[in-house]
């Protein structure tokens, strides 16, 4: 016979003592001021005596719904649906006779969202971080799972991911398959440079984009049945300054080019010819849907290293009131870009942030690797002073959080972004010199007085 956890408590004997009778009556009555007091005061307070819990896979859904009856006692029902849009209907409808106002799931792929889709509009969702669960072990049925979801949501120790509005997860998806086009179409380039190296064809030695307006008119002289690589032909091929390297041209022609190469060059620039196209049409796209933004796209833009595909990436990440996030720190922290707590009897240590890797950070970090190209801006001054003591790495990731902090005023309080300049941190770095030897002049029984001109 198993042991409860209270009777545990309770017997002595496995405490390791046995004390008299007498000892046993004069501690009853402190026992019971105790467990009275425990009673007043629970150390976990119940947040939502109806809630649910949800373990969710892609054909099977296993709830637990935690009700109250009318006279306060506790009440567990368990079930279990499918995932068609029919059987997610009849789990809304249950929910919803229930009187349930809230429900938590893990963030298992892409499964969690056909439910989000249905059940947004009559409660709260809470999307949990399957990592925030996994501590305990134990469980390792889909009943028990969706029990320890339901049991954590109903003492409120579950955090929700961020979960933004319908029409800003339209954006995000728009700007996400803009990016893997953009990587496809970087692929597919590098393979061009190695069919032409399999050929001995040296363009790329001579121009320095191979996909510029004279590399992409050499390409497309390559492409063509028949064509003759003459003077004549590559001078047509050649613009602006390259005009005059008609020669090295011809020269980085000459190889072993045939009709092999030439089937597979002309499938892949098809492919990538294809995929700018849908490029541009996401973006022009994405324009039309953000036409309401303008105004903010605007004073986003003032902020350097954010130009319109950033500003259409940062907006269909965070949206457009970031009402979820109280600071921006709060905001800084949920994409990874500051540094962690770590710190243990006084000491502090390593400060690496859980955030490993978030599509917000690698935003944000483009965006500061194109601000610090920027001459007198103060995110260029900063950068170098913080390289020469950190490194490159942890550099640009700390300008990648001043400009979220930037993006944040921007966004929440509606400014405008003022450039302080590279002469802001040289006046900083004055102000804090005259104040250090005003304190050391004064220690010494002195007063500092600025010298007249």
């Amino acid at each position: 016979m198993g042991t409860t956890r209270d009777e545990t408590l309770a017997d002595p004997a496995i405490l390791g003592h046995m004390p008299s009778n007498q000892s046993c009556q004069r501690s009853k009555p402190r026992e019971d001021s105790d467990m009275a007091q425990k009673k007043d005061s629970p150390v976990v307070e119940i947040l939502h005596p109806n809630c649910c819990g949800l373990d969710v896979h892609k054909e099977s859904i296993s709830a637990c719904l935690h009700t109250a009856d009318e006279d306060g006692r506790d009440q567990t029902e368990v079930r279990e649906f499918g995932t068609f849009t029919k059987d997610l209907l009849g789990l809304k409808k249950w929910l919803v006779e229930s009187n349930c106002p809230i429900l938590a799931m893990e963030s298992t792929g892409v499964y969690w969202r056909p439910i989000h889709n249905v059940l947004e509009d009559v409660m709260e969702v809470i999307l949990v971080n399957a990592r925030h669960l996994k501590n305990v072990p134990g469980r390792k049925t889909d009943i028990s799972d969706c029990k320890w979801l339901a049991g954590l949501l109903r003492h409120g120790l579950l955090k929700a991911s961020f979960i933004p509005e319908k029409h800003v997860r339209e954006w995000r998806e728009l700007d996400r398959l803009r990016k893997s086009h953009v990587e496809t179409v970087g692929d597919y380039k590098r393979r061009v440079h190695k069919l032409f190296e399999t050929a001995n064809i040296k363009i790329d030695s001579v121009v320095s984009d191979l996909f510029g307006v004279t590399g992409r008119n050499l390409i497309g002289l390559l492409s063509q049945e028949n064509a003759e690589l003459s003077i004549e032909n590559i001078e047509k091929c050649a613009k602006a300054g390259l005009k005059t390297k008609v020669v090295e041209l011809s020269h980085s022609l000459a190889g072993f080019f045939g009709d092999h190469h030439r089937f597979q060059l002309r499938g892949m620039m098809r492919i990538i010819s294809q995929l700018e196209r849908e490029i541009l049409s996401i973006t022009e796209h994405l324009r039309e849907l953000m036409k309401p933004q303008v105004e903010l796209m605007r004073r986003l833009d003032e902020v350097p290293g954010i130009n319109e595909i950033a500003t259409q990436a940062i907006l269909g990440n965070i949206g457009t009131t970031l009402k979820e996030f109280a600071s921006d720190g709060s905001l800084n922290c949920w994409a990874g870009i500051c540094p962690g707590n770590n710190e243990s009897a006084g000491k502090r240590k390593n400060g690496r942030n859980s955030v490993r890797s978030h599509p917000f950070k690698t935003i944000m970090v483009e965006v500061a690797w194109a601000a610090i190209k920027k001459k007198g801006s103060y995110y260029r001054e900063k950068y170098y002073r913080l390289k020469s003591r950190i490194g490159p790495k942890k550099a640009i990731v700390a300008i990648a959080n001043r400009i979220t902090k930037a993006v944040y005023r921007i966004i929440k309080h509606g400014e405008s972004y003022r450039e302080l300049g590279e002469c802001c941190l040289n006046d900083n770095d004055k102000r804090r010199k005259l104040d250090n030897l005003k304190r050391q002049a004064k220690k010494l029984g002195y007063v500092l007085v600025p010298s007249r001109a």
